[in-house]
């Protein structure tokens, strides 16, 4: 069975921690984290600690931490024959500065810590800084789901910056529609199922094909009045975003 160290409590800790937690393969030994209250209710658990010196002896050390953490707290992570990992999207596997065997265990998806998570449904990207350590992570990866992709810390970066705008972005588009709503005092319920729809329209049809609205058709009357509803930031934003899909769809108009 693989020992296990996790360090960090943001919501990816916090998942990866409960599905461990669960497993019957992987034996995860403790949790880290600087402040040691966010792990408290792990202690009847496993074992927890705040300080770097007194972690436990495992086979892997997998850093759920913010990107501009990752090279200091590994650089305290001195296992040559064990395998630290890191988490990030958009951070490279050389920002890692231990003396161990290198890896990343990327999750591209969001994460609430009172969101449930179904692992099976996720795509998991891994890159390691051998092919022995690949083998390791392959299958301590599997803890979590067979959907596994090899990518390099490049093209990580690029996952990355898709994924913010796919969820980062529109989920920003989402909060201004509730607040044109609310202001308007209109229930913001009404768009969910349009939502709902949006991203299923995407298993038959790609983003191009899919795409609607007064913008691609260039209705002119439409969007003047839209404009006079906004403030001003919210202006901005459906100015650009109208821009870019006119000038998408442009040969078509």
């Amino acid at each position: 069975m693989v020992k296990v160290v996790l360090l960090g409590a943001g919501s990816l800790g916090y998942h990866l921690t409960q599905k461990m937690l669960s497993s019957s393969s992987v034996d995860l030994i403790q949790v880290y984290n600087r402040t040691i209250e966010k792990i408290s209710y792990l202690s009847d658990k496993i074992a927890i600690t705040d300080n770097l010196n007194k972690l436990k002896q495992a086979d892997i050390y997998v850093l759920c931490v913010s990107d501009n953490a990752i090279s200091e707290l590994s650089s305290h992570l001195n296992f040559p024959s064990k395998l630290v990992l890191h988490t990030s999207g958009g951070t490279s596997i050389n920002n890692l500065k231990s003396n161990s065997a290198k890896g990343v265990l990327y999750f591209p998806q969001t994460f609430s810590k009172d969101k449930k998570v179904n692992f099976n449904e996720l795509p998991i990207c891994l890159e390691a800084s051998s092919n022995e350590s690949l083998t390791v992570l392959k299958k301590f990866s599997k803890e979590f789901s067979n959907n596994i992709y090899l990518i390099n810390s490049e093209q990580r970066k690029v996952i990355h910056l898709a994924a913010v705008f796919v969820n980062n972005f529109v989920n920003h588009l989402y909060f201004n529609a509730e607040q044109i709503c609310n202001k308007n005092k209109v229930p913001f319920e009404i768009l969910k199922p349009i939502i709902k729809e949006t991203v299923k329209k995407l298993k038959e049809l790609s983003p191009y094909e899919a795409q609607t609205g007064p913008a691609k058709r260039n209705d002119t009357e439409t969007i003047n009045t839209h404009k006079t509803m906004l403030s001003s930031l919210q202006l901005e934003i459906y100015t650009l975003l109208t821009k870019s899909i006119k000038e998408t769809y442009g040969e078509k108009l």
